[in-house]
């Protein structure tokens, strides 16, 4: 009998209804191909290519040719601009047009000289509207310029997303033609999908899943796509079902447009700044047309790009950022890595983007956003916390290899205790789509059931833009209080955190470090990226101080704010996290290695403008300016120059007494010891100390000996390690029968991201770079410099040679090291056998350290097999340890008590080039009594990083030496001098310190000064004054308390100068 109900077959049921929106199968007759209706050629096509990324009005002047469906263009990174001539049919009156675009590549549609909407098949944009409705007397010719990019969305790579780009690349054009859209069949396709997603998702166990099913199926019955007077009907049952609300007990699911847009990666910047256009201008088209449509943006590199290329795009922006539909997240000037950056440059992301946000948008913002990285520094709740933000987002955990991370939505707790209040999205995605299975998924993925009932949905396509689409608005709108459902609502990163932070008295927290089990081979990759980071970083610091030192000493002195600033954003740019990282293209690196040498280049011209603004007026003939940076007192071997260009060595003191940043000035053409004063002390180098090195010896087997009465090192004939003792008290630091400064070689064949990761295997395959006897020689022959040279044959294609250093006065040897690196897939470390034992390693990292384990008990201690660590890391027992200094090297590891310190890989994907060629890099041990901290190692790794500076200056340096600042405490460490940010007239002689607690103690600090200071206030890390701030100025000292960690910021305010 017609209608009665029927059995049904769960398999066949589906099926059916899944045939019937399909794209594939059936489109003849299905609902699926009822989507656009009549269609008519677009009336003229017309195209240019240039290998350049021309601006719009430049463009559109220069001479087009025909083109047709089915032509090809390219090479990769070129761009082909199309001139779409149309004309809409008089016909199609009270209809929806779109103009269906398809191509490879990504297309940008301008329209009256603006951005409009981007044509990405790979984003699932392939149509722009030109009307919703055509009107009688609606203009029905116009021309549009369609802009599209020789690169997908993830860029081009030859055979796999991660491989080199492929630089011969074509792109086709296959479709371009106007059609009419059918909204009410859109509509049906997405209740569909959705009803179908409900029966697969919740099952055949499931009640709801049956209703879902039965109900799509009735919708099948009652619809005929041929007659769309029938679609009504299918679409009251839909809209029955989907009525149906949940309880109170709901998870809430905060839905937010996202378009995760990585700075550079596989596509070099320049063409990120279009990829920024392209995906904010659609998701300003869909916050026109959905008013209630949130979209979280991040990342004010990025912003200021628009605003500088798409003025127009800039002021919508802001625009729809007035009304709460478009949200700035993030508070940093890029989403930069986790691990690599400085402390201060950590600051620098906030400060940069914190002051972008406000400036551009109103506010800044209250959250870190940061989803893709790889890894979270244990210092970044304090950092966070000290520029206005308490919530932060991520997902990359999710990544974990070995173990699941524990939580979704937790408190963390960082290096000095401060708290912030952390979310996971539990679809463990950046990147949803709106779909059933993703939204469920959120819900039972969610490892914190029971403490909250709210998650983050962000959905957009993302990495290479894209965004969001019309089809998941609908989607989430659709499911919006569906029962059986979770409620989804459209959010802002506000409300969600409001509502976590509302309930949140059953999270749990989690203390340290956010380690990422996976792409470890990223603390080395692209090592000359690693180096210039490093050295940029110091260039920065060290040219804010003596320009903050000039501006207190000078009227005269103009403190270069803006050029710093320009190099700073050029500094943090690179610390993008697939810059730094060294996972990106070589177009990439080529870019940031250029930006390293604008740094140094524009760098040393400002210390070179501070250091004769310092030395202006003093009496005296020319000579050097001997500078120490650093806020302690330094007596160090330093090369000076001699006529000629040689170098000679002086023994160079920094002046004053105790520790400080000082200046000196120099004269004396041979190598100084200098004891330089601490905290920009500044002095000449007249007088210098003469104290002697015992001459290295060399034994009748080739062994040689280096002996400055602090420490002893024996290298055997191939430049090896054997001893190595703290003379005062005849300790060994080398285990007993092995060998240190042992280079060793492991094949790193990752199982896919070959320049994001290590995998642990490659520890099974370690082989001992064995060097001849006899290579070694002895180099400087003592005075105040001894040293010892090798060289060592790595493989056929690789060598390197390294000179061994010791110097009067320093408690480490150093290993000047250069290799010419020429392999595939393999890892270069040294290790260190020491006489040491000790179930925890300590590392720095930024402003301070912590503890890793040396064993693998469990999953949690071997999946750190490969960590990362900044200027040093040690290893101590009792009374004794020994520590391993670095300049530019990242990837570390302590195993049981043999230290390592990874030196250079060689991947082949995304860079096919990456770390092949000549490296210099340098790296020292430090044996020593007692803790690392009494010990002064953190010191030690200061001076190898900062080493003191000679500065030629044009007139008469001082004829006696002065220190700037002293700290009376040897555990804080004054990182940073700066002159203080756009604030008050008053403010532009005001200078910002940074200080943190270096050695993990409670203390009370007195900083000295020798500045006229007229005030002092303690700020935050946005140089934002602390009401109750003020600190009392006695006799030129302050005194500051410290908590274990704690980074603090003073402002100082300089009295005027004398007119």
């Amino acid at each position: 009998m017609a209608g009665a109900p029927a059995l049904k077959h769960w398999r066949t049921t589906l099926e059916r209804v899944e045939k019937f929106v399909s794209p594939l199968y059936f489109t003849d007759c299905n609902l699926r191909g009822r989507l656009f209706g009549e269609s008519c050629p677009v009336a003229a096509l017309s195209c240019f290519l240039t290998p350049e990324r021309l601006p719009y009005q430049e463009a559109v002047r220069q001479d087009f040719s025909p083109a047709q469906v089915g032509y090809s263009f390219g090479p990769t990174w070129w761009t082909c601009w199309f001139r779409v001539e149309l004309t809409i049919p008089e016909a199609w009156v009270g209809q929806e047009v779109h103009l269906c675009w398809e191509s490879d590549g990504e297309g940008l549609v301008w329209r009256d000289g603006e951005p409009v909407q981007s044509l990405t098949k790979e984003g699932e944009k392939t149509s722009y509207i030109l009307t919703d409705r055509l009107g009688e007397g609606d203009l029905r010719s116009l021309t549009l310029y369609v802009e599209v990019a020789c690169n997908g969305l993830l860029g081009a790579g030859k055979g796999s997303m991660i491989a080199a780009p492929d630089p011969e690349k074509t792109f086709q054009l296959s479709r371009a033609e106007l059609a009419v859209f059918h909204r009410d069949v859109h509509k049906l396709l997405v209740d569909l999908e959705l009803l179908l997603g409900i029966a697969k998702g919740l099952g055949e166990d499931n009640q709801r899943s049956f209703q879902a099913l039965y109900t799509a199926n009735q919708m099948v019955n009652v619809c005929d796509p041929a007659q769309p007077e029938t679609f009504p009907v299918a679409q009251a049952l839909a809209t029955r079902f989907f009525g149906q609300r949940g309880g109170e007990s709901q998870h809430t699911i905060h839905a937010t447009g996202h378009c995760h847009i990585d700075t550079a990666w596989l596509w070099p910047f320049k063409e990120t700044i279009r990829k920024c256009a392209r995906s904010w201008v659609t998701a300003v088209q869909l916050m026109e047309q959905n008013p209630k449509f949130i979209f979280a943006c991040s990342q004010a590199q990025q912003l200021e790009w628009v605003r500088n290329h798409y003025p127009g795009l800039h002021a919508r922006l802001q625009e729809f950022a007035c009304r709460g539909q478009f949200v700035p997240v993030g508070g940093t000037w890029v989403e930069m890595d986790g691990n690599l950056p400085g402390g201060e440059a950590m600051v620098r992301q906030f400060l940069q983007g914190q002051n972008f946000f406000l400036q551009e948008f109103g506010k800044m913002c209250s959250e870190f956003w940061l989803p893709d990285t790889f890894g979270y520094s244990a210092q970044l709740p304090q950092i966070m916390r000290g520029c206005g933000i308490r919530h932060f987002l991520t997902q990359k955990l999710s990544w974990n290899l070995v173990n699941s991370f524990p939580h979704h939505t937790f408190f963390w707790e960082g290096l000095d205790g401060s708290h912030v209040l952390v979310h996971f999205p539990p679809g463990d995605s950046y990147g949803m789509q709106g779909s059933v299975d993703e939204v469920l998924k959120t819900v039972a993925n969610n490892r914190d059931k029971g403490r909250t009932n709210h998650s983050a949905f962000l959905f957009g396509f993302g990495d290479g833009g894209g965004g969001p689409t019309q089809t998941m608005l609908d989607r989430l709108t659709r499911l919006g209080n569906t029962d059986g459902l979770p409620r989804v609502q459209l959010s802002s990163p506000k409300q969600l955190f409001s509502a976590l932070e509302s309930d949140s008295g059953q999270l749990c927290t989690w203390v340290g470090e956010l380690f990422l089990e996976l792409h470890n081979g990223t603390y080395t990759t692209h090592a000359q990226i690693k180096k210039g980071n490093r050295e940029c970083e110091r260039i920065l610091h060290d040219v804010e101080l003596l320009s903050s030192l000039a501006l207190a000493r000078s009227a005269q002195f103009l403190y270069p704010a803006a050029r710093l600033q320009h190099l700073w954003r050029l500094l943090l740019l690179n610390q993008f996290h697939d810059v730094v990282t060294g996972s990106c293209i070589q177009l990439v690196a080529e870019d940031a290695m250029c930006h390293y040498a604008d740094i140094r280049s524009h760098g040393n011209t400002l210390l070179s403008t501070a250091a004769a603004a310092l030395c202006a007026g003093e009496p005296g003939p020319e000579g050097l300016l001997v500078v120490n940076t650093l806020p302690w007192k330094r007596t160090e071997v330093l090369a000076l120059p001699k006529p000629g260009g040689a170098h000679s060595l002086d023994l160079t003191p920094s002046p004053g007494d105790s520790a400080q940043h000082g200046l000196c000035s120099c004269s004396c053409p041979y190598l100084a010891a200098a004891p330089a004063a601490p905290a920009a002390c500044v002095r000449s180098a007249r007088g210098s100390c003469r104290l002697s090195l015992a001459a290295p010896f060399t034994k009748t087997d080739g062994s040689v000996t280096l002996d400055n009465g602090i420490i002893r090192v024996r290298l055997d004939p191939t430049g090896r390690l054997t001893s190595l003792v703290l003379v005062a008290s005849g300790r060994e630091a080398i285990a007993e029968g092995a060998v240190g400064n042992q280079f060793v070689l492991f094949d790193d064949v990752p199982l896919y991201w070959d320049a994001w990761d290590v995998m642990d295997y490659h520890l099974e395959t370690r082989k001992p770079v064995l060097g001849q006897a006899g290579t070694l020689a002895v180099g400087t022959e003592g005075g105040l410099r001894g040293s010892a040279w090798f060289l060592l044959q790595i493989t056929p294609n690789s060598r390197l040679s390294q000179e061994v250093v010791l110097d009067v006065g320093c408690p480490y040897v150093r290993f000047h090291t250069e290799v010419h690196w020429h392999e595939a897939h393999k890892f270069l470390k040294v290790e260190f056998p020491a006489r040491v034992r000790c179930s925890q390693a300590t590392y720095e990292v930024q402003f301070g350290h912590l503890q890793r384990p040396t064993h693998y008990n469990t999953s949690w201690d071997w999946a750190r097999f490969e960590v990362w660590a900044h200027r040093w890391m040690d290893l101590s027992e009792h009374g004794f340890g020994l520590a391993l200094l670095n300049d530019c090297k990242y990837g570390a590891s302590v195993r049981g008590s043999v230290l390592s310190l990874s030196l250079l890989r060689a991947p082949k994907a995304p860079d096919a080039t990456a770390d092949m060629g000549r490296h210099e890099f340098t790296y020292a041990l430090m044996p020593h009594k007692g803790s690392f901290q009494d010990a002064g190692v953190i010191r030690a790794a200061y001076s190898l990083n900062f080493p003191l500076l000679a500065l030629p200056v044009p007139g008469p340096a001082p004829a006696t030496s002065w220190s700037a600042f002293s700290l009376s405490s040897p555990a804080v460490v004054l990182e940073t001098v700066k002159q203080a940010e756009t604030s008050p007239e008053s403010q532009s002689r005001a200078l910002v310190l940074r200080l943190y607690e270096a050695h993990g103690s409670h203390v009370d600090c007195w900083l000295h000064t020798s500045l006229p200071i007229q005030e002092a206030i303690l700020c935050d890390l946005l140089e934002r004054r602390n009401p109750a701030g003020h600190v009392p100025l006695q006799d030129n000292r302050l005194k500051l308390t410290f908590s274990p960690f704690q980074v603090q910021s003073l402002l100082l305010v300089l009295q005027p100068p004398p007119n």
